[in-house]
């Protein structure tokens, strides 16, 4: 059998394990990773908090897949604007979607679209240093509340709470880093509708939040209440036992030891109701309803209300999904329908799979799981692929096929894009911007790295132009090279708005 071109689209975690798992399926394949920033790892490098406790292993093990060079990645190229799912379908055989999923989920609640109302996703783009995003962030509010019981929520808490200078070992930007020095905080209020037994932190993560200096972690004892279902959740998840060990551990701490400058307050059995404004329009307290368990698990509501004084809320509620044009696109469930990664033609289940078309990760599932279930949707998506070409199934439409035929059309179309080599350069430009910053006060350590997040830097520097740092805009400004900013992209941008 002839060599199967194939181009997979989005170098995150799913797009690099696809095409790993691809590499070693035994065809005879040749591997395009496309990824519409200049830098690969998504949601990694762009959705995680730069202190997140594993965000180094998983950077790492993507690292090495990429490193091997028989994968070949092409950065800073939009598939739906530089180039049409209609152009892959001519150069390649196959076609792989693993654009992950980049926006908020709606939470529909009066006074969401308040001013102060943000969605985390937003708020992680900007501290990870996207950049289609602002280079502002309004950091104004003493009391916040955040809304969620996963691991996004407990990054945003985290980054909120977390004192400035302790924040700088990591690879923050460096308008990040001046923004979260004048931030005024001194509580964050996480809300969750469940109990214990059911939030879905992970245990590392949480353990990690009681080591953040000088901030201190407060759980009511109130809050732990266990039914029939909850008690069937704990015997049956040894995750989920180490969760409520940990929120044991924070609710029995002696009050009088709660002496930190800022304080990260967990309730649970909470149901936002309301985010209320005051009378010029702006957020002035977050509502919830007291919850109650049922037997199964569940919760109902017990019309107890409470009312906390916070002047911003960021909601955390999972992630959505955009779709890709030429692609089929689930609005409901915010995803590409699919038959076990094989892209169906509609959404309705009866309807008839592409030839050729896959999709894998949050794109195809929905977002929900981690690394684990990454790998494991890639190896499913992959073994329908392999059986599709040995079945003569995978034909491009074209005769112009592979790596060199879509980098002629590139150039053709002056698209600027970056490469592997590219993504090394301006790895180590960033990790020198780091070690050029010194060593950090109160033994700190030094900085890992700065993170460049200027799109055209990062495209100059990866394409080996020299950059000098002290007479360049490495931070820049949405909407640079043309391509639209986030506020531009998303009718359900929660950001701050430029005026």
């Amino acid at each position: 059998m002839s060599t199967v071109h194939v181009a997979v689209v989005g170098a995150g975690p799913a797009g690099i394990y696809a095409s790993d798992i691809l590499s070693k399926s035994g065809l005879d394949v040749s591997i395009d990773l496309f990824e519409r920033l200049p830098a690969p790892y998504g949601l990694v490098r762009y959705g995680v908090a730069p202190d997140h406790p594993r965000i180094k292993q998983i950077i790492t093990a993507l690292y090495r897949i990429l490193q091997r060079g028989d994968i070949q990645l092409l950065g800073n190229v939009e598939v739906g604007r530089d180039i049409t799912i209609d152009d892959l379908r001519d150069h390649y055989d196959a076609i792989i979607i693993a654009s992950g999923a980049d926006r908020d989920a709606p939470l529909d609640i009066p006074g969401i679209n308040l001013p102060e109302s943000y969605g985390a996703a937003d708020f992680v783009s900007w501290y990870d240093g996207h950049p289609d995003y602002p280079r502002e962030w309004p950091l104004n509010a003493r009391e916040i509340a955040v809304i969620g019981v996963g691991n996004v929520a407990l990054d945003v808490a985290r980054v909120l709470a977390k004192h400035a200078e302790d924040m700088l070992v990591t690879e923050i930007p460096e308008n990040v880093a001046k923004t979260l020095a004048e931030n005024p905080v001194t509580d964050v209020h996480v809300f969750g509708r469940r109990g214990p037994a059911q939030v879905k932190f992970t245990p590392l993560e949480l353990r990690e939040l009681g080591h953040v200096p000088d901030v201190d972690i407060i759980v009511s004892e109130e809050d732990f209440e266990f039914d029939e279902g909850s008690e069937d959740q704990l015997r049956s998840s040894n995750q989920q036992r180490q969760v409520v060990k940990t929120l044991t551990a924070y609710a029995s701490a002696d009050p009088e030891e709660h002496v930190a400058s800022r304080r990260i307050h967990i309730h649970l059995f909470q149901s936002p109701i309301e985010i209320v404004p005051d009378d010029k329009g702006h957020v002035r307290a977050l509502r919830t309803e007291r919850m109650e368990l049922v037997g199964d698990g569940t919760v109902r509501g017990t019309g107890v209300m409470t009312t906390w004084p916070v002047q911003a809320v960021y909601r955390a509620v999972g992630y959505y999904s955009s779709p890709i044009p030429g692609m089929p696109f689930d609005t409901v469930r915010g995803i590409i329908p699919n038959d076990e990664g094989r892209v169906r033609e509609t959404s309705d289940p009866d309807s008839a799979t592409i030839d050729g078309l896959y999709a894998t990760g949050w794109i195809k599932r929905g977002p929900v799981g981690l690394i684990g279930s990454t790998k494991s949707d890639a190896q499913q998506t992959i073994a329908h692929l392999v059986e599709d070409a040995q079945a003569g199934r995978l034909r491009a439409r074209g005769t112009s096929v592979g790596h060199e035929a879509i980098v002629k059309l590139l150039e053709e179309r002056n698209i600027e894009y970056t490469t592997w080599d590219g993504w090394e350069l301006l790895d180590e430009y960033e990790q020198s911007l780091g070690a050029s910053y010194g060593d950090l006060p109160g033994d700190r350590g030094s900085r890992e790295r700065i993170k460049v997040v200027s799109r055209r830097a990062m495209t100059d520097i990866s394409r080996g132009q020299q950059v000098d740092p002290a007479q360049t805009d490495l931070i820049g400004r949405m909407g640079e090279m043309g391509v639209p900013s986030a506020p531009e992209r998303f009718d359900d941008y929660t950001g701050p708005q430029s005026h």
